[in-house]
């Protein structure tokens, strides 16, 4: 460049007429120093002078740029006709222009600039407007914060289309790699054991990608690992000479990367979740272009890490199981249609269903607390996860129940299946020092034979679950159209069975106990539910009170019952009718009613009754039963006056340990060991301790049974006063009953 062609117009009034120190620089080199470009054009707007800057910035020295106007040298096309009227006219009506401006670098590449042009001097009142004076124009490099600003706009638009986060990683990197083609950038994503995990390096040769996966962090581990150990940026300006690459260095100069700078990744609470690396094929430090990037690219990782994370955690709390982490009902049925689609395409498509349910599950939660509850299950869960074979996909779908789907299993694959399981669970498991022995009940059903789809296979593998708990040699069953129909049946039990409790179509029988086979003298009455159904008949109690048990009707049936045996002893002691006491069955799921006393206690108080005028009968399995709410339950019921017999005794779990701590005033001798008294030596002699227990501990024995005058000799002559069965009266209704008392 020409000197004279360099200097600016001679210095004006902005001077104010002073002399400047020769040690200053002059006007034109302090230019040139600028980092901004600055160009002066005369009146007709063509290029007079520009400095160096200018070159730096958009290549033109000033011999080329001279004599053109700024908008043909540097704008190109980007602008149109309406966007240079719009300058002009702000031009001729202030003498000022500021804006942002696309530009073009003299090798073609964009630039974008933010632009201010003064025209001196100014526009003046009263002088014509074509009558411009010279522009000063300050053009001042945005690119990089452009680029940052179309880096973010495109990962947040990646990140609100919800792009799996290996390919937003993947797009941050591709877009740095534009914006500074000097480097080769990564994302890895540091596992819960510590490990690194490549998220994305789409640059990095695959070979190098292969080292870093599953690198354990520490103090030496290269770039990546030591900045995430550390928790603070790593540069290593020199991989072949720094310690911490000593693992790593041959292999990736061998690739050409010589230097590398590590930044971690923390998430929202401070910790380190990821790291952030730019890799350098000569050795060097980063630039102020590399910091500004990684400090926009650090922010973009750390909202897209947390938005999987928590889209993860959203996933697992929508579709596995938060106690046992096995998917839930819902993914279960997901991942089991896939597979039976998967199968239909082989040759023989076949699978096994089988769904599992703990036994006794609610009696762990309820004597043991809800923490032994939750251990059983993840043992569970555990123990069915060691048995799983490729493509088996197990779940949980409710409380105690699991299932289990094994593509192309058939029936004796499901069946070895079914035991192993058994096997498995009923191994002893100890929680806070407590041994548990769990079992399970297992239901099998056979795709296609038992069921095309999920819900029919659940459902039938569901009914064969119920049949195998009522098997006493095996715990598992296979699904047979005769467990479909016993279920519909049983279904419709239920509905009617809740109209009849509701409707108060159910009524009581009524069975002396007797003193003595000669005097018949009244011990007291049983009241035992009966069900007429108009299409089935007589229901079996037993049949109807299990089905009340499953279906959660058990406590309005026990309301039913209360109210209707005090009602109609209420009625015998108007009637004068000596009845001493009455005998009602309660249910062991009534005892898990916290308010079960007050309950009874109200039905007494509502038909003017006494305590001692009811015998609460309850079965072995709530004695065994330790829970809080029981033993609460049977304490409350004897501190009120009511007496407490156990029924059935001899044929559950009873100990007398048990049976010594309780407040029971009477045991019944189970009907079983009367029936064999005359046939079985272990009969009798088991009969002889019952009564000898009952003897110690002061409590009445009621022998259940007794059907013949042999059977009715023999208790009384082994001190049983009190006896109970067809030899002395059926079951019948009250009116009955009132004959065969007045007929005594």
């Amino acid at each position: 460049m020409q000197a004279a062609s360099q200097s600016p117009p001679a210095p004006g009034p902005a001077t104010h007429g002073l002399t400047l120190p020769a040690s200053l620089p002059s006007l034109t080199q302090a230019l040139d120093v600028s980092d901004c470009a600055i160009l002066i054009s005369d009146e007709q707007r063509r290029i007079v002078y520009t400095n160096a800057g200018f070159e730096r910035l958009f290549g033109y020295p000033l011999h080329e740029a001279r004599g053109r106007r700024p908008r043909d040298l540097l704008l190109g096309k980007s602008f149109s006709p309406d966007a240079l009227a719009h300058i002009d006219e702000q031009l001729a009506r202030t003498g000022r222009y500021t804006g942002e401006a696309l530009c073009y670098h003299r090798n073609g590449d964009p630039i974008w600039v933010s632009l201010v042009c003064n025209i001196h001097p100014p526009p003046q009142p009263g002088r014509p407007q074509g009558d411009a004076g010279c522009a000063v124009v300050t053009l001042t490099d945005l690119t990089p914060t452009k680029h940052h600003e179309a880096l973010q706009s495109r990962v947040l638009e990646a990140m609100v289309s919800e792009v799996p986060l290996p390919q937003l990683m993947a797009l941050v990197c591709a877009e740095v790699e534009r914006i500074a083609p000097d480097v080769i950038a990564s994302v890895l994503r540091v596992d819960g054991n510590g490990r690194l995990r490549v998220l994305a390096a789409p640059s990095l040769p695959p070979a190098l990608g292969a080292a870093i996966e599953g690198r354990l962090i520490g103090p030496q581990a290269g770039s990546c690992g030591t900045s995430a150990f550390l928790g603070d940026p790593v540069t290593v300006t020199d991989i072949a000479t720094d310690p911490l690459w000593q693992d790593y260095h041959p292999l990736f100069i061998h690739a050409g990367i010589r230097a590398c700078w590590s930044s971690p990744i923390k998430n929202l609470a401070g910790q380190v979740v990821g790291t952030f690396a730019f890799y350098f094929r000569e050795a060097r430090g980063p630039s102020n272009l590399h910091l500004r990037l990684v400090e926009v690219c650090l922010h973009l990782c750390t909202l897209a890490m947390a938005r999987d994370t928590e889209q993860n955690r959203i996933h697992q709390l929508a579709y596995y199981d938060t106690l046992t982490q096995l998917p839930n009902r819902t993914l279960f049925a997901d991942f089991a249609r896939r597979a039976l689609a998967s199968l239909r395409e082989t040759r023989m498509p076949q699978a096994a269903l089988l769904f599992v349910d703990l036994d006794r599950f609610k009696q762990v939660n309820d004597s043991q607390g809800h923490a032994a509850g939750d251990a059983l299950l993840c043992e569970t869960a555990n123990r069915l996860r060691a048995h799983l074979g490729p493509g088996d996909i197990a779940g949980r779908l409710a409380s105690d129940e699991f299932v289990l789907l094994l593509p192309g299993a058939g029936s004796d694959q499901a069946v070895a299946m079914a035991q192993r399981l058994l096997d498995s669970i009923a191994a002893p498991f100890v929680h806070q020092g407590l041994q548990h022995l769990p079992q399970a009940s297992i239901g099998v059903a056979l795709y296609p034979e038992d069921g095309t789809d999920i819900p029919s296979l659940l459902s039938h593998a569901d009914q064969a679950m119920y049949a195998a708990k009522k098997q006493p040699s095996s715990r598992w069953c296979r699904f047979s159209p005769e467990l479909g129909v016993q279920a519909q049946e049983r279904m419709a039990m239920e509905r009617d069975l809740r109209e009849a409790i509701a409707r108060r179509q159910l009524h009581l029988n009524f069975q002396p106990q007797v003193l003595g086979r000669h005097t018949h003298r009244l011990h007291g009455v049983e009241a035992l539910a009966r069900w007429n159904h108009p299409e089935w008949g007589a229901v079996s109690p037993a049949r109807f009170i299990a089905v009340a048990e499953d279906a959660g009707l058990i406590q309005a049936l026990t309301h039913w019952l209360l109210d209707a045996a005090c009602a109609q002893m209420a009625r015998w002691r108007a009637a004068g009718l000596a009845v001493p006491q009455l005998a009602i069955n309660l249910s062991a799921h009534n005892f898990h009613d916290p308010s079960l006393a007050d309950q009874v206690g109200a039905a007494l108080a509502r038909h003017a009754l006494q305590p001692r005028d009811l015998m609460l009968e309850i079965t072995e399995s709530v004695m065994m039963d330790a829970s809080a709410a029981t033993t609460a339950n049977l304490h409350a019921l004897h501190a009120r006056g009511m007496q407490l017999s156990l029924d059935d005794f001899g044929t559950g779990y009873s100990s007398l340990s048990h049976l010594h701590r309780l407040p029971f005033s009477e045991l019944k001798l189970d009907q079983s060991f009367v029936q064999d008294l005359q046939n079985s030596d272990s009969a009798t002699a088991l009969t002889r301790s019952v009564l000898s227990i009952a003897r110690s501990l002061d409590m009445k024995v009621v022998a259940e049974g007794v059907e013949t005058r042999e059977q009715c000799e023999w208790l009384q002559e082994h001190d049983c006063a009190v006896m109970q069965g067809y030899l002395f009266c059926r079951p019948v209704a009250a009116a009955q009953l009132e004959e065969w008392l007045a007929a005594q």
